[in-house]
């Protein structure tokens, strides 16, 4: 499938894709759209935190959200995402990865890039309500990596997930990984490794056997953090192993599901590598879009909806 030509064109300011980033993670502000959460158990005695915003008339389509590295669903990027979808008459399900909910996870693993078991199990839920006859995925970053290796690992779709949008989405994860440790991203790197660190703290007080104070110490940039808990923790040899194996780059060529994945040009998150054109060019079901600006989870949009937003109903709304 060729490229998807993009039109997307935002005001001066927010062609800026430092200016994007950063206003929509820490400036965009998103109201008017609740949300009541459900508890679901997982296969392995932990716990997810599913926040559901609902349209006014019944509906049997739901889109699951999904959030990205040390995000929420009450970020607005997930809160506008639901607000658009509620307004076309979806329902929305905005998955909190395991410890991101506001409380710690019980078991010592948490969420990583590649954790598609949490998506089956959040899928499973879904089927067995039987509210729901047609699914689709949206995920950011992170979550979009996550979505798109779970649609070509191999592992069984059910025929009832018909579409998946995915922004900015760090499709070879150590690309991304070096574009993070750059210099131009010092400051974002940093807020990450804070937020991580401060969760590796809190799960030391649950595992003190397992993390010492010298590990917590050793963890100066984000690869660390992966070396010294990601990778251990989920059955990995290494961070680099953890990212060869989670990256979603290598499943696209198996993806069936008509899939958007959208990537700006000047996303500084992002590598040469995440932008897989050769693969969307043999696929007959991811359709790339790499508008030349947006940042990373940027995009502003007019009346407060994103381009991304406005995009992922479109996306889905074609497919029926």
């Amino acid at each position: 499938m060729p490229l998807v030509s993009s039109n997307y064109d935002p005001p001066l300011f927010f062609k800026n894709g430092h200016l994007a980033t950063v206003y929509s993670g820490l400036l965009r502000k998103v109201t008017g759209i609740p949300q009541e959460r459900q508890r679901i158990s997982l296969p392995d005695g932990d716990f997810l935190d599913l926040d559901w915003s609902l349209p006014t008339a019944p509906t049997t389509k739901v889109v699951v959200v999904l959030h990205g590295l040390e995000g929420n669903a009450q970020r607005a990027y997930i809160q506008g995402s639901a607000k658009a979808l509620v307004t076309a008459g979806y329902a929305v399900c905005a998955v909190n990865f395991r410890g991101c909910s506001g409380e710690p996870n019980t078991l010592y693993r948490s969420y990583h890039s590649g954790a598609t078991e949490d998506l089956i199990a959040v899928v499973d839920h879904i089927l067995h309500t039987k509210k729901y006859t047609q699914i689709y995925l949206k995920g950011f970053s992170l979550g979009g990596n996550l979505l798109l290796k779970y649609l070509g690992e191999g592992t069984s779709v059910p025929a009832e997930i018909k579409g998946a949008v995915a922004v900015s989405v760090p499709c070879q994860l150590a690309d991304s990984l070096s574009q993070l440790l750059s210099f131009k991203n010092l400051a974002y790197a940093a807020r990450f490794k804070k937020n991580l660190v401060e969760k590796l703290k809190a799960k030391q007080q649950l595992f003190p056997e397992k993390i010492s104070d010298a590990d917590i110490k050793n963890v100066v940039t984000l690869k660390d953090f992966d070396d010294i808990y990601t990778s251990k923790a989920h059955g990995f040899t290494d961070a680099m192993d953890y990212y060869t194996q989670c990256s979603c780059l290598q499943f696209l060529k198996n993806v069936q599901v008509p899939s958007l994945l959208i990537n700006a040009q000047n996303d500084s998150f992002l590598g040469e590598e995440c932008y897989p054109i050769e693969e969307a060019k043999y696929s007959s079901a991811v359709f790339l879009e790499i508008p030349k600006y947006g940042g990373h989870v940027g995009f502003h949009g007019t009346s407060n909806f994103t381009y991304t937003e406005r995009r992922a109903v479109e996306f889905f709304s074609k497919l029926g």
